[in-house]
């Protein structure tokens, strides 16, 4: 068994183009699987497909919102129709809301409802209607990997970010009540899993973490010294682990969260 191929495999990933997403996305690429990025902003995922196909691989962009439902069932019989099949699907698409945070001078009280139901829709929601649509061939041929992206916010109590924080621990909750339904419903050859990364930078937590000079904020101060490697990560470190899941070298792994994060899920601060 090698952890470092997907030969063949036809790989759905939503937030393709998005920082975490286009390094997985160019890793299995280069792992030798065909890669179908899906984003709102289509030009963006044509970029990114193109950037990846001209470093080699396979790459192609398709335009679909995690939250409407017909717009992805149209873009999979799309992709079942020219490619006969879907192995697996990484939920990537995600994000965060200013209203639904509470900065140093709010409390509990100023979070916005309204925010706080976008954050969630588009963190857990649009992870559970991917799946529905995409895990049906995958039921049809009783084999496919599912694999969602987690947070250290789902496990931890993470201040400012209350929205993003519920939303992702429903993640959790879904990924093992998922690979506990499918396998007793269709068989042991369904997997789900998800990644919980610890802190990289991104665009929508750069201006949080750094000054414009790349200098830590006092925010990325602390978690930097949270972190016993001493650092953000990068989102190439991803790959790896994202391999190794989708690959049968992880044949009897369903129903975890497993952290990339440096050390930070395991440090108690003293």
């Amino acid at each position: 068994m090698d952890i470092g191929r997907a030969d063949d495999k036809v790989v759905v990933i939503t937030g393709g183009a998005g920082v975490l997403g286009s390094a997985i996305s160019e890793g299995l690429c280069k792992a030798g699987a065909l890669v179908c990025i899906l984003g709102r902003n289509l030009e963006k995922a044509q970029r990114r497909a193109k950037e990846i196909t001209y470093e080699g691989g396979d790459c192609f962009a398709y335009k679909a919102d995690v939250l409407d439902k017909d717009a992805l069932v149209k873009v999979r019989d799309e992709i079942l129709g020219k490619y006969k099949k879907i192995d697996i699907l990484i939920n990537c698409a995600g994000g965060n809301l200013e209203g639904a945070t509470i900065s140093p001078t709010e409390t509990f009280s100023d979070l916005s409802i309204d925010d706080f139901k976008k954050v969630n829709d588009l963190n857990l929601l649009g992870s559970v209607l991917p799946t529905q649509v995409f895990v049906e061939p995958m039921v049809e041929k009783k084999k496919g990997c599912i694999i969602n992206i987690s947070s250290m916010a789902a496990d931890r109590a993470i201040t400012r970010v209350m929205g993003y924080s519920a939303a992702k621990a429903g993640i959790d909750n879904f990924t093992k009540w998922l690979s506990v339904e499918l396998n007793q419903k269709h068989g042991p050859y369904l997997r789900v899993n998800s990644i919980a990364p610890g802190f990289y930078l991104a665009d929508q937590n750069r201006s949080l973490l750094t000054t414009p000079d790349g200098s830590l904020t006092e925010r990325g101060k602390q978690i930097i010294s949270m972190t016993p490697m001493g650092r953000f990560g990068k989102p190439e470190e991803l790959i790896s682990t994202v391999l190794w899941l989708v690959s049968d070298a992880s044949s009897f792994v369903t129903g975890v969260v497993v952290p990339v994060d440096g050390g930070f899920s395991a440090f108690s601060g003293v």
